[in-house]
Formats: structure tokens, C-alpha cells, sequence
């Protein structure tokens, strides 16, 4: 056993922040841009919670939107106007990663269709300056041309738009682009205790990681930012407190089958059981979801027979010349919801808002929120921090997202100019230009000194499913915290969220590389499972 004397001990961090999903890497961002000491530790992976997991969309959510009014719940629509605005941030900052998706809400008399044309009409204009289209009525003719397998509809629809992005991707540059400016980042690295000083306040953490090494953390201040798993954090701080999250399984399916060859994805307003439903393109299938079950915490990365027959029943439904969908991934993953003040309401009806806790400990908790309001979340929990330092915090540095440029409005046409350097680059093969729009979408303007690096060899792609090369592999093992086949496949690239079986095929490739770079990993770690629950 590890003693005080030969634990490792880390010290001078004005931060610690504990958790590397989506929430967590944003503190950590926004934290070096104001100059701060930052330590980044997480248990398992950089976003390999709930940040992997998601529908994908960086969105104000329509049904928000909806609720806001028919329960005159200026909450929700505080909810959608922040969203919007942030939508509208992320694709401009990381436009390699994140795109506009028009979205067809399709209706079935003209009643429904002025009803949802008014509402998104609303939507549009709450986004204000950082709209991205405006909404448009779309006939029956057009509904069927852009979902040739759509069931027949008498009336066309209604189509707005959204963003759509990689969240694996952007959650993984978050946390990269504050390591680059001084932050520390260990995964693998649970933390297993809190530590205080004579007058009770939290001053740090102690953590152990994979194979057994002890480490001791201390900060200023202590941000715990676990998402669902918030609650054994703030337990530590405090076992007698109530806990404040709630669990519920939002599941996805890809199909091999491309259900929205034109791009222009499918809405379905009104479930059965009242949740809105997604059908979306996905690297050139379908991605179908989500599900919303509330189940236990351990529970909520475990996809359900039930839960896929009720997707496929959907996908049925709306496009019945489909007889056999063949599911090529599944997924889910537990949405991180704050528990109301009415423990009866359902979990589709709790508000997606954030709130940040500072107990008297000093351990400051950030909680709940959705993907695409993590950068006001993060402001919010260094506001607290401030609090909690006593002092103010500088003002943020320009800090672009790697990959990006330092003027992010000229990031389009240098991707663009980019293109011609790939080309000279890569292999002349039938999946070069394939190639290209998939280096770019990882790594941004870093595409080009990264496959500059690779030896020829390391270049040519793997798979026509996505075409991941050799150098891209190995480049995720050495540069990009990825430790175990799982981290490289599934989140570092999506193969394995893509196809399960083809990344089974590209398992041993990755396994050799593991072996060679990591020679001094456990084993059953390194190997693992290719298993999305993990």
C-alpha cells in the first residue's frame, strides 16, 4: 500500500476540477483562459459519460419551447433562449465539428401546420442575431423528396433548422486545448477522497489510479463536475446531504440504412408516451433516439431490449417499406437532471436548467444542465469560484479551440484551402476525398501537421465505413489520453458508434498499438472489451 510518505504529491492548483465531461473540460477551458492553475482529473475517460452519448444536436429544443407556453413556464423559455445563442456560439467556433442540420416536423392536416409554423416561427426569432436559418413550410412533394421512405403524409410539414455536431470530439479539444495552456490532465483517475484543512474547508483531493498509484491534489478550490454521478462527490463533502440528481436513460440506435439521403433529418413531436423523437444522419446512416427511462444510476449506460423495440417500433411506423431495420450500434447514456421540488414529475418534463452549489465546505458542485449550455454553466461555476478565492479572476485571454483559427470567422476558408495540402497528402484512393472531410471533422486546421507527422504507411484507411488510418490511431494513443480500445474507437473516432462489428474487425490493430505504447498497462485495461457501456 501507497504510504504518506512515497504518495505523489501535486500542489500550487488554484483549481481542481473533477470530472472531464462535457461540463468539466469547459471549467477547465474557461478557467486557464482567466489564468488560472488548473488540474483536470477524471475516473475513466474524457467524455466517456454521458458527453459521448448524446443525440448529437447542439439545439434550443423545440419541445421546450412548447412546454414553455402551454405551462407558462418562463423557465423553459429562458432555457431555449440561452441554448439558442449558445448553438450559435459553437458553430462558429468549431465549424469543422459542428454543422447546420435542417430538421423536417412533419404534420398530417393544415391545423397542425400553422400551429408548428407559428411556434417555430418563434423559435427562429429567439435566437435573434444567431440564427441559422429560418423555418419554411414544406409540401407533401417536398417532404417525400428529401425522405424518399417516409410514410405517405397528406400534408407536408414544417422544417427548421438546428446544429448537429461530433460531442465526443468537441468535448476531447476542450479538455486538450486547456491542456495546451498549462492545464494538467489525468484520466484514469479516480478520486477516492476529499481533504480539508483544520477548519473543515475542502483543500483538495486524493485520488488512485488504474493500477493502484496514489496521488494526493491540492487547490484553492475544488469543483466537482461528475454530472450523473454529482451526488457521491457532494457525499463525500457531506454524507448527510439530500441527494439532487435524478437518472434517466436516453438510448440511441444507428441504422445501416440512410433513411435521410438529402441531409434533412426528421422530428416526430408526439410520441405515444409524450417524448419528442429524433431520425437524423449519422455518417451516412441513421441515427434514431432518444428514449427517456428513469432507472437506477449503474443502470444508465445499459441499453435495453425494451427500449430498442420501442425506437424500431417508431422507425417502423413512419417508414414501412422498411421491414427489417438492421441496427449496426446502440447506445445509451443517463441525462444529468436535477431533481425538482415535485419528486412526481416526470423525467421528460424536468427542466434541462444547471444550478451551481457551494456548500460550506468550499466543494462548489455543477449540475444538471445539456450539452449545448455548457459554456454558460462553466461562467456560472467560476463565478462561484471567485467567490470562493476572494478575489476577482482576470479577464479571459483569446483562447481558440484547437483546430480552430485565432480568428475563428476565417476557420471556413482555411479548412477549405486546407483541402489541397490533404490531397498531396493522403493515399490516391477511392476514399481520399472520404479521407479528407473525416480528418478535417477530427483535428480541424490541425490536419495537416498531424498527417505531415505519420509515415506513409500509417496514411492509408482502414475501413471504407470510416476511414481511420494507422497514424490516427496511434496519434489518439499518444497525444489524446486514449488508453484502452474503447476510448480510441468509440470516442476518439466514432467506428465503434457507427458499426460495432467493423470496429470489432479494427480491435487487433488497435490492441497491437496499445501494447507498444503502453507496455506498462495492466492488460485487461489496455485490451478490454470494445463495449459502448464503458
Amino acid at each position: 500500500m501507497t504510504t504518506a510518505d512515497t504518495m505523489t504529491n501535486n500542489t500550487g492548483f488554484d483549481l481542481l476540477v473533477v470530472g472531464a465531461g462535457a461540463s468539466g473540460a469547459s471549467v477547465a477551458y474557461e478557467a486557464v483562459r482567466r489564468g488560472l492553475r488548473v488540474a483536470l482529473l477524471e475516473a475513466s475517460d474524457i467524455g466517456g459519460g454521458t458527453s459521448c452519448r448524446s443525440t448529437k444536436l447542439l439545439h434550443g429544443g423545440v419541445r421546450y419551447l412548447e412546454l414553455a407556453f402551454k405551462t407558462a413556464d418562463t423557465a423553459q423559455l429562458r432555457l431555449v433562449r440561452e441554448a439558442l445563442l449558445e448553438r450559435g456560439h459553437w458553430l462558429q467556433q468549431a465549424p469543422f465539428l459542428a454543422h447546420r442540420l435542417e430538421l423536417a416536423l412533419p404534420t398530417d392536416h393544415w391545423f397542425s401546420q400553422a400551429y408548428y409554423r407559428i411556434g417555430l416561427g418563434l423559435y427562429d426569432a429567439l435566437a435573434g442575431r444567431s440564427g441559422i436559418g429560418s423555418s419554411r413550410l414544406l409540401s407533401a412533394r417536398q417532404l417525400h423528396e428529401a425522405l424518399p421512405q417516409i410514410r405517405a403524409q397528406s400534408s407536408g410539414g414544417v422544417a427548421y433548422s438546428d446544429g448537429q455536431f461530433d460531442d465526443a470530439r468537441l468535448n476531447l479539444l476542450l479538455a486538450l486545448t486547456a491542456e495546451r495552456a498549462g492545464a494538467v490532465v489525468r484520466t484514469g483517475c479516480q478520486v477516492t477522497a476529499l481533504e480539508r484543512n483544520s477548519q473543515g474547508r475542502i483543500t483538495g483531493a486524493l485520488s488512485c489510479s488504474s493500477s493502484g498509484e496514489e496521488e494526493r491534489w491540492t487547490a484553492r478550490v475544488v469543483v466537482n463536475a461528475t454530472g450523473i454521478q454529482a451526488d457521491a462527490i457532494r457525499h463525500m463533502a457531506d454524507p448527510d446531504l439530500p441527494p439532487r440528481m435524478l437518472t434517466s436513460r436516453g438510448m440511441h440506435l444507428v441504422l445501416e440504412t440512410n433513411l435521410c439521403p438529402q441531409g434533412l433529418g426528421l422530428l416526430l413531436p408526439a410520441t405515444d408516451d409524450g417524448r419528442v423523437l429524433f431520425m437524423l444522419p449519422f455518417l451516412g446512416r441513421t441515427l434514431v433516439g432518444t428514449t427517456d427511462t428513469p432507472c437506477p444510476l449503474e443502470e444508465a449506460q445499459a441499453p435495453s431490449g425494451d427500449e430498442t423495440a420501442y425506437l424500431l417500433d417508431y422507425v417502423q411506423r413512419w417508414f414501412p417499406g422498411l421491414q427489417e431495420p438492421r441496427v449496426s450500434s446502440r447506445w445509451a447514456g443517463g441525462r444529468p437532471l436535477l431533481r425538482p421540488a415535485d419528486a412526481s414529475r416526470s423525467s421528460s418534463r424536468v427542466v434541462r436548467e444547471h444550478e451551481v452549489e457551494t456548500l460550506a465546505c468550499g466543494l462548489v458542485s455543477v449540475m444538471g444542465g445539456k450539452w449545448t449550455t455548457c459554456r454558460p454553466m462553466a461562467l456560472d461555476t467560476l463565478a462561484a469560484v471567485e467567490q470562493q478565492l476572494g478575489e476577482p479572476l482576470p479577464a479571459a485571454n483569446t483562447l481558440p479551440l484547437l483546430g480552430a483559427a485565432a480568428d475563428p470567422t476565417r476557420t471556413p476558408q482555411r479548412l477549405s484551402e486546407q483541402r489541397q495540402q490533404l490531397k498531396e497528402l493522403l493515399p490516391d484512393t477511392v476514399l481520399q476525398h472520404h479521407q479528407i472531410d473525416h480528418l478535417q471533422a477530427a483535428h480541424g486546421l490541425e490536419a495537416v501537421p498531424r498527417v505531415s507527422e505519420w509515415p506513409e504507411a500509417d496514411r492509408e484507411p482502414l475501413s471504407a465505413v470510416m476511414p481511420i488510418c494507422r497514424g490516427e490511431l496511434r496519434h489518439a494513443i499518444e497525444r489524446e489520453h486514449a488508453r484502452s480500445v474503447t476510448d480510441v474507437l468509440a470516442r476518439r473516432c466514432r467506428l465503434a458508434m457507427v458499426d460495432e462489428q467493423e470496429a470489432q474487425r479494427i480491435r487487433p490493430e488497435v490492441i497491437a498499438l496499445l501494447e507498444r505504447s503502453r507496455p506498462d498497462q495492466p492488460l485487461s485495461e489496455r485490451e478490454g472489451s470494445l463495449n459502448l457501456q464503458h
